[in-house]
């Protein structure tokens, strides 16, 4: 089988006598001819020779299943989602499919559970695959799916899977929906306007995968000390754990950072009537230096609070006036911005609130000299 229509070629071996050609693709050529893609692993094979042409057979049945999988995944899709879903693209071979499919939204994870549930109950009831070669107009009655857009000849091959799929399809497919054994979906996602994608295994790839999850669970839970049956709980105890200790993390932060201003009240300033307190905190992140600030700013009353800090070689800065600031022309989002650029960043925010972030530590000092300068400028 060479690669057509979404399912990738027959992998195999050509041999003769000493000689053996390994096939790794197989691509169709001009005149309805296939092409053996591979290479030589033992002696030659010349024009004339009679070979022996094998497929492997493993992969062989694994993109049958895979591909006869496409065929329930479409019907379950309209089953599910409506009559508008049509076949927009696939791919199958021996490992996994993909099927491309129109819709106008993403799918929900009840609605992909349900058509998982649907095409593994048709795989469970064993249905015959049955592949008829017939006219376009006699398939047409038969009320086979066939691809938008797509020509056909005047024979075409029809696939049938009991009474729930009948598809015109040319690709290789299981006897029975039962050799297909399980479906999973893996992930369903948009690809394009109006298209979304399904990617899923089956067979020995559901199994392969869930022993690839269990081994993963397994190595979580040797991590936390836990086994799989009480990883959940586990867990849930260790982020109760975190949880109470980035809280204390933060308390003494804020603490640290408090420590840092000294009596910071002594700092508080007044230009044209209006209280200012601009200072350094040290080793405050931006939401430190946030909730530093609002406790400074109650502390302050009315006024205009400037804070900024460095931490891990980055400069934070933060800027809060209150109503009567504000009343009197005081704006946060442009104070940010006038002092900034001596950190080396840039920034801003409402007239309330603003902040900014900048490379250049050594400009503190300077960016909280400015801050009065350029306050003075903004009051009336």
């Amino acid at each position: 089988y060479g690669t057509m229509g979404g399912q990738c070629g027959d992998t195999g071996v050509i041999r003769c006598g000493d000689g053996e050609f390994v096939v790794q693709d197989t691509i169709h050529l001009a005149g309805g001819k296939i092409g053996h893609i591979g290479r030589m692993t033992s002696g030659m094979i010349k024009l004339g020779d009679k070979v022996e042409l094998s497929v492997n057979p493993a992969g062989r049945a694994d993109t049958c299943k895979n591909h006869s999988a496409t065929h329930l995944l479409q019907k379950a899709l309209r089953t599910v989602l409506g009559s508008h879903v049509e076949q927009a693209g696939s791919y199958v071979d021996a490992h996994r499919l993909r099927f491309d499919f129109s819709h106008f939204s993403a799918m929900t994870p009840e609605e992909l559970a349900k058509v998982e549930q649907i095409v593994n109950d048709e795989i469970n009831a064993h249905l015959p695959v049955r592949t008829s070669v017939m006219t376009l107009e006699e398939a047409k009655k038969t009320g086979a799916m066939a691809l938008f857009g797509e020509k056909y000849g005047d024979s075409v091959r029809v696939v049938q899977m009991g009474d729930f799929s009948t598809e015109l399809c040319g690709g290789t497919h299981v006897a029975n929906t039962g050799d297909i054994a399980v479906f999973k979906i893996l992930s369903e996602s948009g690809v394009a306007a109006g298209v979304r994608r399904i990617e899923a295994l089956t067979g020995p790839g559901v199994f392969a995968y869930y022993k690839e999850l269990e081994d993963r669970l397994s190595e979580a839970a040797k991590i936390v000390k836990a086994t799989p049956a009480n990883l959940a709980e586990k867990l849930t105890h260790l982020m109760a754990e975190v949880k109470q200790l980035s809280s204390e993390n933060e308390s003494l932060k804020s603490k640290a950072a408090r420590e840092s201003l000294g009596n910071v009240m002594d700092q508080v300033k007044e230009i044209k009537g209006v209280k200012l307190l601009a200072a350094k905190a040290d080793g405050a992140d931006m939401n430190g230096l946030r909730d530093l600030g609002d406790q400074l700013k109650e502390k302050l009353g009315e006024g205009v609070v400037v804070l900024a800090s460095e931490k891990d070689g980055k400069v934070n800065l933060v800027a809060m006036a209150t109503d009567s600031a504000m009343a009197q022309g005081a704006h946060a989002g442009n104070l940010i911005k006038g002092i900034a650029a001596l950190v080396g960043g840039g920034g801003g925010g409402r007239p309330n609130m603003a902040q900014a972030g900048g490379k250049n530590p050594a400009g503190i000092p300077q960016a909280i000299a400015e801050v009065e300068k350029v306050l003075e400028g903004q009051l009336k």
